[in-house]
Formats: structure tokens, C-alpha cells, sequence
């Protein structure tokens, strides 16, 4: 039995059935863990391929084909990491609440969200000048590092979770 200590909110969500569930079904929370990990090799592969395009790796592939093909590969694994990250909080929602690593890992996924959205409202639009052959320009390659170090903070703050 699991006895739940925390924020009332994070109290009542293990207590609902599919908290109960989670924690109590054999095999349900490890397939649930399974499908996000490889929902997250997913997202952070297709954005690890584009940001190494960004800094140089792969000049002859057009920059837009890539962001093209691998934009809906992350998209598809937003599909699998959204509702089982959501199912594995509802299990365990009050430790990780209070875990650091879990909100870290959150405000990193802001911040690598934040960082996709400037990328593709600012650089990207004049991708036509640098999109094949062309060294990408500066706020594209910051945004490509700032990417890689935000998605692997990411992926350290997920296996972190079980330190904290």
C-alpha cells in the first residue's frame, strides 16, 4: 500500500484510479516507462540531428527538408511522451513534486521549448539565404547548442530522478 504525503492535489491524484492503477498492476507502470523512453529517444534524436545540422555537420541536406521530415517525427513522440510522463506523475505525484530533478527537468523542457519557438519564429524564417551548402548563421547555431545542452539536461534530470 502506498501512503501518499505531500500537497493535497498531489495527494488526490495517487489516489485516483489510475494512480491506483499505475502503482498497483504489474506490468502497466514499466510498459507505460518503456513507451516514453522511446518516445523521448524520438523527440531528442530528431532534435539532436537537426541542431548538429545547425552547427555545421551535414551541409549538403537542406536545412528546411530536415526540419520538414524531422518536425513530424517529434511531433508523433510528443504523441507518446505527453500522457505516459502524465501517468507516471499521477503515480508518484507526491514525490516528484518535490523532487528537484523533476522540476529542473521541467523548466528545462520550457526552456527547450522556448528556445524551438524563437528558433523558428526568428532564424529559421530566412532559412532560404543558408539552407544548403551556407554555414547557418549565428542565432542558428546558438539556438542548435543551446538546444543539445537543454535536451540532454533533459534526458540527466529523467535518470536523475530516482537519486532524489
Amino acid at each position: 500500500m502506498h501512503s501518499a504525503a505531500g500537497p493535497a492535489w498531489a495527494v488526490w491524484l495517487e489516489a485516483t484510479s489510475i494512480g491506483t492503477a499505475m502503482r498497483q498492476w504489474l506490468w502497466l507502470y514499466p510498459i507505460v516507462e518503456i513507451v516514453h523512453i522511446v518516445g523521448f529517444v524520438v523527440l531528442v534524436g530528431a532534435a539532436f540531428m537537426f541542431d548538429l545540422r545547425l552547427l555545421g555537420l551535414a551541409r549538403g541536406v537542406p536545412v528546411s527538408a530536415l526540419a520538414d521530415h524531422l518536425l513530424r517525427w517529434a511531433r508523433w513522440a510528443l504523441v507518446l511522451v505527453v500522457p505516459t510522463g502524465s501517468l507516471m506523475f499521477i503515480a508518484h505525484a507526491t514525490e516528484m513534486s518535490s523532487n528537484p530533478a523533476f522540476r529542473l527537468k521541467l523548466l528545462l523542457i520550457a526552456a527547450a521549448f522556448l528556445n524551438a519557438g524563437l528558433f523558428h519564429r526568428w532564424p529559421f524564417r530566412a532559412v532560404g539565404d543558408w539552407d544548403t551548402e551556407i554555414a547557418a548563421p549565428l542565432p542558428a547555431k546558438l539556438a542548435g547548442a543551446l538546444s543539445l545542452g537543454l535536451w540532454t539536461g533533459v534526458l540527466a534530470c529523467g535518470r536523475l530522478l530516482a537519486y532524489f
